[in-house]
């Protein structure tokens, strides 16, 4: 399944690395946040999430990074990029 269809069936979990601040001012619906700079601390937490996991961010920057990190430690991820992309594809839920 490529990043759009996971996003549209809901098969994996939405995961927003911005910070707290970025994301209270508008996030996707029923994502989760968790940003960049917790995420090693917050590993336990990602672990339990439904996989695959799509990380999103602002513009993308903090999202591939994320990716790659938990990629490297065999967590299946995708990298969403920006969270206003992620969310036009909610949109498009059938």
């Amino acid at each position: 399944m490529n990043l759009e269809q996971i996003i549209k069936k809901k098969s994996g979990t939405i995961v927003d690395v911005r910070t707290p601040d970025e994301f209270r001012c508008g996030n996707v619906q029923g994502s989760v946040n968790v940003p960049l700079q917790d995420l090693q601390q917050r590993l336990n937490e990602v672990r339990k999430l439904q996989t695959p996991l799509v990380l999103c961010c602002a513009s993308g920057g903090r999202s591939t990074i994320a990716t790659q990190f938990l990629s490297s430690l065999g967590i299946e991820c995708l990298d969403g990029g920006s969270w206003l992309n992620v969310n036009y594809y909610t949109s498009q839920t059938t």
